[in-house]
């Protein structure tokens, strides 16, 4: 004890010495106890009374008449317990009662004074309890309203009352501790409770023994630790449920399986408390006869306060102070200071282990005891002791930050200390990226490939955790550790870092492709995309491999035949991949050829044909579009023909032109299979085929694009630019039949050009002329008029043409020359029997009805067109003739039908320009009398008219 440092963590408070009882407390002090905010004084008066936080006097009452022995507050409801003195009902029973107080409630009394209502009163002995000295009281609340209350007697007895005072549900027990003595040390001096989970043990102390009774067990077992004991008021209970003994050599602790550690303090123990994990003791120096009063740090082994008291009477905690009170009914209230204050106390004597043990012990913010470690680590750092502040540094990781550290040892003689610093950092995990770069440098500075290992390829599975991966590598990396690189990237699954290095830095591309083979689909499409530039340079054939390998179906699903669009769907498209070929050409083509031979329905069938195309037509094997956008031009159309026109001019040799001819044929091939006559639309983008054509001068894609488009003027377009004349009557000998759905305006147009050649084409002229003549397409002055155009053709080109086309219009001539005449006899003739039907009178003689052949009889009918009928024959019907009417009904109906088409202007201006001679359709329309400027009046009788009699004319 005397080699433990002394020091003031506590101070007086409330005026220090100066505090006393209220004088409201009149009678001598017997016991005292606190709890809820309140100090409960009983005195020998049997008054009770109740103090606030200041000591001050609050109220009392007359809880018993004589004395009060024993009070204890309770924790859960606001209950005091009390054992004293009452009057006695019979001279056999004792007058010591057990009351229970509801301090919530309080019941007014005529005078002034109120007191609380007591709920329950209790005689303590009764005769299965017999009379003894009350030496000591406790009360376990174990579930409200249910109590256990020990009862210590002088007998070595202890009586247990447990159950409901109030409604007067109890049970009563008696434990015996020891026997009953003459020299009076079986007294029990003091009591315990201890609840461990389910269990409930007492602890009982009399001056020979400590025991330990299961209140569990029926009856109650005892357990006795130790044969020597205490006397009262030296018996407590710490935070952990251990009973405290102090005898006059020192003070032991007891747990449920024996004695426990001891701790050597002289003197008498007048007093003995427990306080937020401190020892209070009051004790008394036989040697000067004083009393004094120490507060013990346990586990810091210091003294946290001393100080000289006068006689002590009772020791309370409440309202986180220590109160003592005075046999002279003075009091002294104590109260620990803060943890600021306690450390800077501490600080200012560079106590810096005991601040460190103090806020560790008292649980204090972690935050707190980073500050007090680093100022620690700051003496010891000015001190020069770099390692042992290293120490402390360390500690404080997770709330100093680590700038403040890093910076006091950047210095290269403290470069072990860094290294130790930055290690734990990453250990704890709280390291940036900045730690992790700073901390592979010290590495790489020292040479220390063995640590550097540790760190790297650490086997706890952690050390992906640790540091920040991409910063890792970076570093090492620059440092040429590449094996460590790549162990960090590839632990971590970072394939691009992985394969970064051993294609940038290594070189090693085979090792590279195997690597990226045992990756799954997803992963190995990422990276190929990124590296495969320096792969399909380095490596074409593995790397087209690859790509096959990635983009169809694996070898077990075509094995079993289960090929699906679905499937295809779902793996990744050669279109992605198109990038990584910018520079060599040559391998995109193998590997689009590749790809088309294995997988014949592809979702990207248009895109990879579109660029197969773009592949097999250029000239020189490159990219045109792409060119174009990488080198920031814009060629025409115009442009790029001259210019790859002058480039097959100049590229004619061996290689090169066998090359491009074989591509060609390819180009060719794709554009008519990629074309079936089955699709409506081919399995390429027709515009840009066409463009390719254009722009790389493919005349045979362009004919066969043109002609499948129907766009037939296009192909003899591309003829006549030729020249090929020959070529060009083909083609509109095959093109120009309509009857296979050609067009024949196809010979005009040829017939044109020919015309506007300006060079003698006779024997051309005189073939389209046998095609115009035959299916009557063009008139003959439109013939001599374009051909007129062509100074180098003579008249005897076309004489026998023209010869023949007067013969036909001759025979023509003559042929409607006698239709006129006839149609003009004709129209005499009706003009005539109109003007004899108008003036003279008709004679009919007919003797037979027409409808029934008999004899015609009157009444009868006689109509205009010499038909007769019997009256009775016709019926209701009697205004036109039965054998004429149907006729002349489909006359007028035709009629009217084409006077209906004659408004319809559409379909007039559709038969003139679909006929051969939209003449003639005119001249059709003027002969039927449907265009005229007369007005739609009326064209005669609906009928034809008719003469009745009943007596003949």
């Amino acid at each position: 004890m005397y080699q433990w440092r002394k020091f003031e963590f506590f101070e007086e408070k409330l005026g220090g010495g100066k505090c006393k009882i209220p004088e409201e407390i009149a009678g001598k002090i017997e016991c005292a106890s606190s709890g809820r905010g309140k100090l409960v004084i009983g005195c020998d008066d049997g008054t009770v009374s109740l103090l606030d936080r200041g000591l001050n006097f609050n109220f009392g009452f007359q809880a018993h008449t004589s004395s009060v022995l024993f009070l204890q507050m309770l924790k859960q409801r606001n209950f005091l317990v009390s054992i004293g003195e009452d009057e006695q009902i019979s001279p056999q029973q004792s007058g010591m009662c057990l009351k229970v107080f509801d301090l919530d409630k309080m019941q007014p009394e005529g005078s002034s004074t109120t007191s609380p209502d007591c709920i329950g009163i209790l005689r303590i002995f009764t005769n299965q309890f017999p009379q003894a000295k009350i030496t000591s009281f406790l009360v376990l609340e174990e579930a409200p309203p249910i109590l256990l209350i020990a009862i210590g007697l002088d007998n070595g007895c202890i009586y247990c009352i447990k159950g409901d005072i109030a409604r007067e549900r109890i049970t009563r027990f008696k434990l015996q501790v020891d026997n009953a003595s003459n020299d009076g040390n079986s007294s029990v001096t003091g009591l315990g409770f201890r609840v461990d989970g389910q269990a409930l043990l007492l602890f009982a102390v009399t001056p020979n023994s400590v025991s330990l009774f299961s209140m569990q067990s029926q009856p109650p077992r005892r357990q006795i630790l130790d044969q020597i004991g205490c006397n009262v008021n030296s018996v407590a209970m710490s935070d952990r449920s251990e009973l405290i003994i102090g005898r006059p050599e020192a003070v032991y602790f007891y747990e449920v399986d024996g004695r426990g550690p001891c701790w050597a303090f002289e003197g008498e123990k007048k007093f003995l408390g427990w306080y937020r994990g401190y020892l209070l003791c009051v004790i008394a120096d036989q040697r000067n006869g004083k009393n004094t009063f120490n507060i013990y740090d346990l586990k810091n082994r210091l003294i946290a306060h001393s100080l000289v008291v006068k006689e002590v009477s009772h020791m309370l905690c409440e309202w986180g102070n220590i109160i003592l009170i005075m046999t002279d009914k003075s009091a002294l209230c104590i109260g620990e200071k803060d943890m600021e204050s306690k450390l800077d106390m501490l600080f200012k004597k560079n106590l810096y282990t005991v601040a460190i043990n103090i806020v560790q012990t008292q649980q204090a913010d972690a935050s707190a005891t980073a500050e007090v470690l680093r100022k620690y680590g700051d003496h010891l750092y000015s001190k020069q002791d770099y390692d042992e502040a290293m120490a402390q540094y360390i500690h404080t990781i997770g709330h100093l930050e680590p700038s403040y550290v890093i910076q006091k040892f950047l210095d290269a003689q403290r470069i072990y200390n860094l290294t130790n610093y930055l290690e734990n950092l990453h250990e704890k995990g709280f390291a940036s990226k900045d730690h992790t770069t700073l901390l592979l440098n010290c590495y790489t500075k020292l040479k220390d490939v063995d640590k550097l290992n540790v760190f790297i390829k650490s086997e706890d599975g952690v050390g992906e955790h640790k540091f920040d991966v991409e910063t890792a590598i970076r570093v090492c990396r620059a440092a040429n550790y590449h094996e460590h690189a790549m162990y960090v990237a590839k632990k971590a699954g970072r394939h691009e870092w992985y394969l970064k290095i051993l294609l940038e830095d290594l070189g090693r591309y085979d090792e590279a492709l195997q690597y990226i083979s045992s990756l799954e689909p997803s992963q190995a499409g990422v990276t190929v995309k990124e590296y495969g530039k320096i792969l399909v340079e380095h490596k074409p054939a593995e790397t087209i491999n690859i790509l096959m390998r990635l983009c169809t179906e694996d070898k077990e699903l075509a094995k079993r035949g289960t090929s699906n669009s679905g499937y295809l769907s779902m793996l990744p498209s050669p279109v992605d991949f198109l990038n990584i070929f910018i520079h060599h050409p040559q391998s995109l083509m193998d590997f689009l050829e590749k790809y088309v031979d294995k997988v014949k329905d592809s979702p990207a069938q248009v895109e990879i044909h579109n660029t197969l195309l773009e592949l097999y037509l250029s000239i020189d094997l490159n990219f045109p579009s792409i060119s174009q956008a990488n080198n920031g031009t814009d060629f025409s159309i115009k442009e790029r023909t001259v210019s790859t026109g002058k480039l097959v001019a100049e590229g004619k040799n061996s290689s090169t032109e066998k090359d491009t001819l074989e591509r060609r044929e390819k180009g060719l091939h794709l554009l008519k299979s990629a074309w079936p006559s089955d699709l409506e639309h081919p399995l390429y983008d027709v515009d840009l085929a066409i463009i390719l054509c254009e722009m790389n001068a493919f005349k045979e894609g362009l004919l066969y694009l043109y002609e499948k488009l129907k766009l037939f003027k296009e192909v003899i377009a591309c003829y006549m630019q030729a020249h090929d004349h020959e070529g060009l009557i083909a083609c509109c000998k095959r093109l120009g039949d309509s009857g296979k759905g050609g067009d024949p305006a196809l010979w005009a147009d040829l017939l044109k050009y020919f015309g506007e050649l300006g060079e003698d084409c006779s024997k051309e002229v005189k073939e389209v002329l046998t095609y115009i003549e035959r299916d009557d397409i063009l008139p003959p002055i439109i013939v001599l008029q374009t051909l007129s155009r062509n100074p180098c053709l003579t008249l005897s080109v076309i004489k026998e043409y023209i010869a023949r086309k007067l013969e036909q219009e001759s025979k023509l001539i003559e042929e409607d020359r006698r239709a006129i005449e006839k149609y003009q006899e004709d129209t005499v003739a009706m003009r005539k029997e109109i003007q004899d039907l108008r003036t003279n009178a008709r004679i009919f003689q007919l003797s037979k009805c027409t409808a029934c052949t008999f004899t015609l009889d009157l009444p009868a009918v006689h109509f205009m067109c010499m038909h007769s009928f019997h009256q009775r024959c016709l019926g209701d019907n009697e205004k036109e003739c039965p054998e004429c009417a149907p006729e002349y009904r489909s006359v007028m109906e035709m009629k009217r039908s084409l006077e209906r088409n004659s408004k319809d202007q559409d379909q007039f201006f559709q038969q003139v320009k679909s006929s051969k001679d939209g003449f003639s359709v005119i001249a059709e329309y003027f002969g039927k009398g449907l265009i005229s400027k007369t007005s739609n009046g009326p064209t005669g009788t609906g009928r034809s008219d008719s003469i009745s009699s009943s007596s003949g004319f």
